[in-house]
Formats: structure tokens, sequence, C-alpha cells
């Protein structure tokens, strides 16, 4: 992405700004969120999926300033943004759904593959990104 580390990660670390983030079109308004996260924080974000709202509060797991941020959906499924920077002005950015720690049953069941969220997840994420990249398009 043509902007710097820090300002990406301002972003995905400030839960008010994630529907700017959202290329899934899932994420509405967040609720409540501390004005600044750390690891085991709380935040809770209204949702959309299937045409039903919902709302969620999410733990973060991992925060490490201007280079990574994750956190713990309820369902046990984890989202990590990581932000790597290669010059001043170029971060690569990486988004991460990770579903693999979420549970025995859930594993054996293969529970996110066969609701489709994993597919649809590698879409969002891709759409994530290019809304992203669009946004800071160098010029």
């Amino acid at each position: 992405m043509a902007a710097p580390a820090a300002e990406l990660f301002a972003m995905a670390a400030d839960p008010r700004r994630h529907s700017e983030l959202d290329g899934s079109g899932t994420v509405r308004d967040n609720i409540d969120a501390p004005a600044n996260l750390v690891e085991g924080s709380k935040f809770s974000t209204k949702m959309r999926m299937f045409g039903l709202p919902y709302r969620i509060t999410s733990t973060v797991t991992a925060f490490k300033p201007h280079e990574l941020i994750e956190w713990r959906h309820p369902l046990g499924h984890r989202w990590r943004w990581e932000f790597e920077s290669l010059s001043p002005t170029l971060t690569q950015v990486t988004e991460t759904f990770d579903y693999h720690d979420a549970g025995s049953l859930k594993n054996t069941l293969k529970y996110y593959e066969l609701m489709g969220f994993a597919k649809a997840n590698a879409k969002g994420i891709e759409a994530t990104l290019a809304k992203l990249r669009d946004r800071y398009a160098a010029t």
C-alpha cells in the first residue's frame, strides 16, 4: 500500500474505523471501544450477515504498535492485521482470518468450511485489501 505503516495501522487499531476498511459489507458501526486498544481490550461492533443485523464483542489478542493487531471473535476465530514498512511511504499489509484454533468440535466438524465462512472471508479479505489499495493509490 502506498501509505505509511503507522497510518494504516491506526485505522485497524481503531474499531470505530473498521467499516472504512471492510470490503465484505458485513461491518457496520462500532458500538463501544476504549480510546486506545491494548492486548486484552474488548470492543463491540454492529454487523450484518445474510441480511440479519447482530452485534459482537471481540477481544484484542495481540498488539504491537504500527505492526500488528489481532482480535478474537466470540465464536473463536481470529482476525489479524500485519503491517510491514517497506519504506516511509510503502507498506505490505496482510489480513488473516484464522479459524484453526476455534475449538476442537468446530475443527472436527470443519464448521467454517461447511458453513462457507472460510471461502466467504477469503473473498472479503480480497475486497478489503483492494478497497484499501484503491484508497491509497499512488498518484
